[in-house]
């Protein structure tokens, strides 16, 4: 079930998540056959910001359909949801019905404010559910980097109403079946002195560094949350990521393992964050694996 810390091997893959957080679906690219692509739904409106999202969903076989929530990365303070349209077309193609989310940005927006807003969106896709030909039983997530973050807060604070938020659809439960991170930090108290901007991004996401903020980088980091209720969980992770050190994943396998819950970690020797380095072969497993996992969590 799960790959030991000390084999810190490929066990498969990958197509390159840079290709996802910067590149959104063009002109040129093709909507695969069966599946209706809709941008620009609103899910939520904390602030006046009308957070919006993008979906793909198939138009084919009898549904209800499992879901997804995607969630990109750019350290808290950048990036957009387009970066993922290629993902949730993807996994649409693979029959489930995926959502890419844009969420509040640091530094106007601080931690929880995205765990908020993505809390928001599983709720908006639950209450959703019959429209959409979903089902509300059957969630997943995924995310890089920050969104990896993100994806995993999702997954081991569960029921935890600090967090929830007023984001709308309060009646509904945020809590997800299933997460895929890739390179997404777990503990921020450990991470000024393995990563070459932690001191820029973290203090803008948590209102200080960890001498002025120590409280909120433990209330922010998913590792101090992992409980046996937490969901299985893919860890995907250059051993040489320079930005989100390696041992931030096999820190939380380790601990969502001693916490008896399903948790894989994928190393991938030699690559950097976002798997550069890493090579052609390498990457072009990353997509069959992570829909594989969804795939054993969320279809019957």
């Amino acid at each position: 079930m799960l790959c030991p810390r000390t084999t810190m091997a490929v066990t498969t893959l990958i197509v390159s998540l840079a290709m996802f957080h910067f590149q959104p679906v063009s002109a040129e690219e093709t909507i695969p056959e069966g599946v209706v692509f809709e941008k620009n739904i609103e899910y939520s409106n904390p602030d006046d910001q009308h957070l919006q999202l993008n979906m793909a969903r198939p138009t084919v076989g009898q549904g209800p359909f499992p879901a997804v929530v995607c969630i990109h990365g750019g350290g808290f303070r950048a990036g957009t949801r387009e970066g993922f349209n290629r993902l949730c077309l993807n996994l649409a193609a693979h029959g489930y019905v995926a959502v890419t989310v844009s969420y509040r940005l640091a530094p106007k927006y601080q931690f929880p404010a995205a765990v908020h807003d993505v809390k928001a969106a599983v709720r908006w896709v639950r209450a959703n559910a019959e429209r959409y030909n979903i089902d509300p039983n059957r969630i997943g997530t995924t995310g890089g980097s920050a969104g990896g973050h993100l994806a995993q807060f999702l997954g081991v604070t569960s029921g935890v109403k600090h967090f929830e938020g007023d984001g709308g659809n309060a009646n509904y439960s945020s809590s997800v079946d299933c997460v895929v991170n890739f390179y997404g930090p777990s503990d921020f108290t450990k991470s000024y002195d393995a990563s070459v901007d932690a001191a820029e991004v973290l203090p803008l996401f948590l209102g200080g560094n960890l001498q002025q903020q120590r409280r909120r980088h433990i209330q922010a980091s998913p590792l101090y949350w992992v409980t046996p209720d937490a969901v299985a969980t893919l860890c995907i992770h250059g051993t040489e990521d320079s930005y989100v050190a390696h041992e931030q994943a096999v820190w939380l396998i380790d601990r969502l393992k001693a916490s008896h819950v399903e948790a894989t970690l994928m190393s991938i020797e030699g690559a950097d964050h976002g798997f550069r380095g890493a090579t052609k072969e390498v990457k072009a497993g990353i997509e069959t694996a992570r829909i594989k996992f969804f795939d054993k969590h969320l279809k019957p």
